[in-house]
C-alpha cells in the first residue's frame, strides 16, 4: 500500500521507476525522482505515521474508557487545536493571523505551532482533572462538553471573520496530509514514535484493565497512575497528527474495531500492533482515493475516509452482531 501511495497521483510512476528512486537509483524519467522525493513520499510517509497513531490513540481511549464510541478527540484534543488554528486564521492570535494554507513559511509554521500550542493546553487542562475526577465516565462527559463548548466559541470567530479566511479554516479542518513537508518529518515522525513507545508500556496494565479498576489494582496496576499515561500517550498521538494534517476523523474510532474483528482478540499485546498496521493501510488507502489518480484533483481525507470506512465500519459491526445472535 505504502509503495502504491508512492506511485499513484495525478500522474502514474511505473513500479520499477518508483522502486529505483526508493532504493536511491536513478529512474528512466529524471522528473520521477523530484515527483517521489519531494511530494509523493513525504506525503506517503504522513499518511502512514498517521494513520498508526490514530488507530493505537484510539485502541487506548476505547479500554481506557470501556466505550466502543471513544476516539482520539474525545478529550477535546482535536477542539484545542481547532482553536489554536482558528485564532491564527481569524487574526485573533496577533501578527501571526496571515495566513496562508499549506504553504511553506511563516504561515505554515504558525498553524501548526498554534494547532500544538491549542492541544497542549487542553491536555494539560485534562490531565489536571484526571488527578481530581476518579471516574473515567465523568472525565469522558467532562470532556465532550469541553469540546463542544470550544467549537461554539470558533464558531463565534469565524462569524466574525472575513469569509476567505474562514474558508480557510473549513479547508484546514476537512484534513489533508499533503501540506507536510520533509522538514516537517523530522518533527513529526519522532514526536509520533514517542506517543508510540508509550502506548507500548501501557499493553499488559490495559490488559488487567479490560476487566474492571477493582481488579486492575488487586493485580497491582497502579490505576490512576496508568489513566496519566494512557491520556498523555493518546493525546500525544492525536495532537500531534492534528497540529500536522488537521483533524483527522473516522481512522480512531473505526481501526480498532476493525482489528478486534479481524484478529477475535482482546490481547493488547496483539491489538496494538494490529491496529498500528490497519491504521497505516487505511490511511494510505485513503490517501491514494483521495488523490483520485488520473486527474488533477484532490479531495480532502476526511470525506474520503468517511464515505469509505464508515460503510465498511458498520457492515462488519452487524455482521458480528448477527454472529452473537446466532450463537445465543
Amino acid at each position: 500500500m505504502f509503495l502504491l501511495a508512492v506511485a499513484v497521483g495525478s500522474v502514474w510512476v511505473p513500479l520499477p521507476d518508483t522502486l529505483r528512486v526508493l532504493v536511491g537509483a536513478d529512474p528512466t524519467d529524471p522528473r520521477w525522482s523530484v515527483v517521489i522525493t519531494q511530494v509523493r513520499l513525504p506525503r506517503a510517509a504522513t499518511a502512514a505515521l498517521a494513520g498508526t497513531a490514530l488507530g493505537v490513540a484510539g485502541l487506548q481511549m476505547q479500554t481506557l474508557f470501556g466505550n466502543p464510541l471513544a476516539d482520539p478527540y474525545s478529550l477535546g484534543v482535536s477542539a484545542g487545536a481547532s482553536l489554536g488554528v482558528a485564532l491564527v486564521v481569524t487574526g485573533a492570535g496577533g501578527s501571526a493571523g496571515a495566513f496562508t494554507a499549506g504553504a511553506i513559511g511563516t504561515g505554515r509554521v504558525a498553524v501548526v505551532a498554534a494547532g500544538a500550542v491549542g492541544a497542549a493546553v487542553v491536555l494539560s487542562a485534562v490531565l489536571l482533572l484526571a488527578r481530581w475526577v476518579r471516574s473515567v465516565v465523568t472525565l469522558l462527559v467532562i470532556g465532550v462538553i469541553v469540546g463542544a463548548a470550544v467549537f461554539s466559541f470558533i464558531g463565534l470567530l469565524l462569524t466574525w471573520t472575513a469569509p476567505q479566511r474562514a474558508l480557510q479554516y473549513w479547508t484546514w479542518q476537512l484534513g489533508s496530509y499533503s501540506g507536510v513537508s520533509p522538514g516537517d518529518l523530522v518533527v513529526f515522525a519522532p514526536t509520533i514514535g514517542a506517543g508510540l513507545l508509550l502506548a507500548l508500556g501501557s499493553m499488559k496494565p490495559l490488559n488487567a484493565l479490560l476487566l474492571g479498576e477493582n481488579y486492575a489494582r488487586t493485580v497491582g496496576v497502579h490505576v490512576r497512575r496508568l489513566r496519566t499515561v494512557t491520556l498523555l500517550g493518546a493525546s500525544l498521538l492525536a495532537g500531534t497528527v492534528t497540529a500536522f494534517c488537521g483533524p483527522i476523523s473516522f481512522l480512531g474510532i473505526a481501526v480498532p474495531h476493525l482489528a478486534r474483528r479481524l484478529l477475535a482478540t482482546a490481547d493488547h499485546r496483539v491489538l496494538l500492533p494490529a491496529c498500528a498496521l490497519a491504521g497505516a493501510v487505511v490511511s494510505l488507502f485513503c490517501s491514494i482515493v483521495a488523490q483520485v489518480p488520473g486527474t488533477g484533483l484532490a479531495l480532502p481525507i476526511n470525506i474520503v475516509a468517511s464515505l469509505i470506512g464508515a460503510p465498511i465500519v458498520i457492515a462488519v459491526l452487524l455482521r458480528a452482531s448477527s454472529t452473537v445472535a446466532r450463537t445465543v
